[in-house]
């Protein structure tokens, strides 16, 4: 579970570099943007409560 987590965070750290690099740029965030943002921290959660109640 560790690994499925630290795989998921590194996904949604290159994933919001990429979206720095086009705010830089002068590019607007396209909308569906922000639901892969949405979808890396809710699975990201999911992860960590299902590890919490599996740990208890």
């Amino acid at each position: 579970m560790l690994y499925f987590l630290i795989a998921v965070a590194v996904l949604l750290l290159a994933y919001a570099g990429v979206l720095v690099s086009y705010v830089r740029k002068g590019r607007k965030i396209p909308p569906a943007a922000y639901l892969v943002l949405a979808a890396l921290n809710g699975l990201i959660l999911a992860g960590v409560l299902a590890w919490a109640i599996v740990a208890s």
